[in-house]
């Protein structure tokens, strides 16, 4: 399915607030909140099969011709970084390194002026042959989802028996450089939550950055249950039974993750609330799916397609005032904790983180 089919795209500025958009060229909102962190999705494909994420047998996959090109994409993220004033890009999926000539398309965004700090988001399958080449490319750092230490485990969550890949590519991104070495961890209630302290004791004998994530409702089969969640409060309570955590005296600002120091630092452990504590007032995130469609938010279920404009021939303002008009309208949160929440129709592995 397209973007009109699953997201249904809107005419940008109709709906929301009739507040007239500043004369602003940046991606700002009515809240004051100025987007300058874009996340790219490059597929929605996936070689693991996460029990919170999608079905054993997968998902329906993108036709080919409704993905974004090469090109087309690096003119979208030309434009997010001349004309929107974007900073930062992470590359995401589905999973990323799925995307034929990766090492290429890093290459050309990484030659953009002016230059973004460039990440990637992976589950690290295929990096140990790959990470040099990524840094080479440009690639500054690079985050590795990684929920368990334990191969029974790791088989039962992702029903897929390749943890020693993923320790492979995790070992290969920090010698290749790209630092810091992130680990993105989500804890599911009966089935992993015992191995907090020992994911946080393997990272830091590794050199890894650790952040713990509460499971989202982002599911394909929509069967997030708040009451299985483990909660931010529940894992710094797992992680205080073995280590001492303080409070990182560095700034947050815009970062996701709550920086808690472990045994008086200099490491430091990361539990990022989406749920619990959301952290939408200092959001500074934009996103743009696989087949070109922005999103304002993770949550949304609004989303303006900008494949169509692109291959209709619109021009880079044109295509740069809609992706504003898509921002300016954000809402103030994700409004999760409301009674009135709808989980978005597009799964996390549609949608990209």
């Amino acid at each position: 399915m397209s973007a009109v089919d699953l997201g249904l795209p809107r005419v940008p500025g109709t709906r929301g607030t009739t507040q007239p958009r500043p004369d602003n060229p940046a991606l700002v909102d009515t809240f004051g909140r100025v987007a300058t962190d874009l996340r790219v999705s490059l597929t929605d494909r996936c070689n693991l099969r996460c029990t919170y994420c999608m079905p054993a047998e997968g998902l329906p996959w993108m036709p080919g011709d409704e993905v974004l090109t090469d090109s087309e994409l690096v003119r979208l993220l030309r434009i997010a970084v001349e004309r929107l004033g974007v900073t930062d890009i992470r590359l995401t999926g589905g999973e990323p390194l799925l995307r034929p000539g990766l090492e290429h398309l890093v290459a050309e965004i990484t030659a953009l002026r002016p230059r973004p700090r460039l990440s990637m988001t992976t589950n690290g399958i295929g990096l140990a042959k790959r990470a040099r080449a990524f840094a080479e490319a440009g690639l500054d750092r690079i985050n590795i989802s990684l929920d368990t230490v334990d191969p029974e485990t790791f088989a039962k969550i992702t029903r897929r028996d390749r943890l020693s890949h993923v320790l492979d590519g995790l070992a290969a991104a920090r010698a290749a450089g790209l630092d810091p070495v992130k680990v993105n961890a989500v804890l599911l209630r009966g089935i992993n939550e015992h191995e907090a302290a020992p994911l946080l004791r393997f990272c830091l004998e590794h050199g890894y950055h650790l952040r713990f994530i509460e499971q989202m409702p982002l599911d394909a089969q929509h069967g997030w249950n708040r009451a299985d969640m483990v909660t931010a409060e529940e894992i710094f309570s797992l992680l205080s039974k073995e280590f001492t955590l303080s409070p990182s005296p560095e700034a947050r600002g815009g970062a996701p993750a709550e920086r808690w120091l472990v045994d008086d630092g200099p490491a430091d452990v990361g539990i990022i609330a989406s749920v619990t504590r959301p952290f939408c007032a200092a959001c500074e995130r934009t996103r743009l799916t696989a087949d070109g469609a922005v999103r304002s938010c993770l949550f949304s279920n609004d989303e303006t397609d900008l494949r169509a404009l692109l291959r209709g021939g619109a021009g880079d303002e044109e295509i740069a005032q809609a992706w504003r008009m898509t921002m300016w309208d954000k809402l103030a949160g994700h409004e999760i904790n409301d009674a009135g929440f709808a989980q978005p129709i597009r799964p996390m592995s549609a949608i990209g983180g």
